[in-house]
């Protein structure tokens, strides 16, 4: 039996959160510190402060460490709602990279690595990043590493170039995925390391310009020159580094659907507005069917989008992996949103490409969200290889 009842407590944190959010959080989006990279650490602390004094900070935490242990399908119900703005989930610590990397810690770090890299970024006191993309080298591919690293029986050397690392500047906690090359103290392979942002040898060259200003400080340029980590520094195994990042990416793969679902919703929420007083040749815009069509297939693309998200999550809460159902949904949500926004800009005419609604920077950001965590086409390339896979292979 298929029950899409949202239960009365859910639904009661859920309006709670959407309320926060639009009380509270929205005005700070003229703010100066949401710059062109995205909003500065300074607004980010101010903003979890906020979340903290109303309870709503780091919700999808464990009960151990403070938060409410959702499922994936509550986490889709409030994640949406914080969503609202792209500045929720900065505020209640739910945002890319660290709520991913919170999960992933969560997973596979030991005691000593949770109390000084985890437990601190689920208190929202500091940031994380997962420095694995590399110009030329890993990224929709990991398989492609370049960054290595060298075991002398003591230490790691770790040399190799990253980009596109989400908020590198600033950030305290940090996930590194380097190649253990062929040594004759121990195993080898892509590995994952844990370490401090000040470590020696941690350089952050720039701030790239992108057109997408969601998350704090915005992707950096990062060099990694003889970078020396002790063996207690290994997150999880040597070699393990590309399974821990499936384990990762199937479910932040739909924390960004959840997120970007509520940002398309105010998209159309300012676009049904203006159709509703904005006129032309002599009535109202939404009635004309041009306009109104628009809006009618983005309602349609929203339900539709929910409901994807929820049967994905709902396949993780039964206990499967996830990664053919989460790949379907990211594929699909991502450019069904991107329609729905680019929809919600054609409404609005001149003013939908400007700055004096929210739908412009939702438009860009949305824009990129069709590459974060994999693009369409490595998503459709990874549901493909699984349909021949069950299918016996290819002839």
């Amino acid at each position: 039996m298929i029950d899409f009842t949202i239960p009365a407590e859910l639904a009661a944190l859920r309006d709670n959160v959407r309320a926060f959010v639009v009380d509270e959080i929205v005005p700070y989006e003229t703010d100066p510190r949401l710059t062109q990279h995205g909003p500065t650490d300074d607004l980010r602390a101010e903003l979890v402060e906020l979340a903290r004094k109303q309870n709503m900070l780091t919700l999808q935490a464990d009960r151990r460490y403070g938060g409410l242990e959702p499922s994936h399908c509550e986490q889709a119900v409030l994640y949406e709602a914080a969503g609202w703005s792209t500045l929720g989930p900065v505020a209640m610590n739910c945002a890319a990279p660290d709520e991913g990397n919170m999960f992933l810690l969560n997973k596979i770090a030991n005691e000593e690595q949770v109390e000084r890299h985890l437990k601190p970024v689920i208190e929202g006191h500091q940031r994380s990043v997962f420095a694995m993309t590399e110009p030329n080298g890993a990224g929709s591919d990991p398989r492609q590493l370049h960054t290595t690293a060298v075991f002398d029986g003591v230490n790691y050397t770790i040399n190799g170039d990253k980009w596109l690392i989400t908020g590198a500047t600033g950030a305290k906690t940090w996930i590194i995925m380097a190649d253990v090359l062929d040594n004759s103290f121990g195993p080898s392979g892509p590995t994952l390391f844990l370490c401090d942002g000040d470590t020696p040898g941690i350089f952050i060259d720039r701030v790239m310009s992108t057109m997408d200003r969601n998350y704090v400080e915005g992707h950096g340029v990062v060099t990694l020159r003889d970078v020396q980590l002790p063996a207690s520094a290994l997150l999880g195994q040597v070699g393990n580094a590309l399974r821990y990042a499936q384990l990762r990416l199937a479910p932040a793969r739909l924390t960004h659907c959840m997120r970007w679902l509520g940002a398309a919703e105010r998209a159309q929420s300012i676009a049904v507005e203006h159709a509703r007083t904005r006129t032309a040749f002599g009535k109202p815009i939404g009635q004309h069917q041009g306009v109104s069509f628009m809006l009618a297939d983005n309602e349609i693309a929203l339900q539709q989008c929910r409901l994807m998200i929820w049967w994905a999550c709902w396949t993780l809460d039964q206990g499967a992996k996830g990664r053919h159902e989460s790949s379907i949904a990211k594929a699909m949500v991502s450019e069904e949103l991107f329609k729905v926004t680019d929809r919600c800009v054609q409404v609005l005419g001149g003013i939908g490409i400007s700055d004096e609604t929210v739908i412009g920077t939702i438009f860009r950001d949305m824009r990129a969200f069709r590459l974060y965590d994999g693009p369409t086409e490595v998503h459709k390339h990874a549901i493909a290889r699984d349909i021949f896979k069950r299918a016996g292979g290819l002839a």
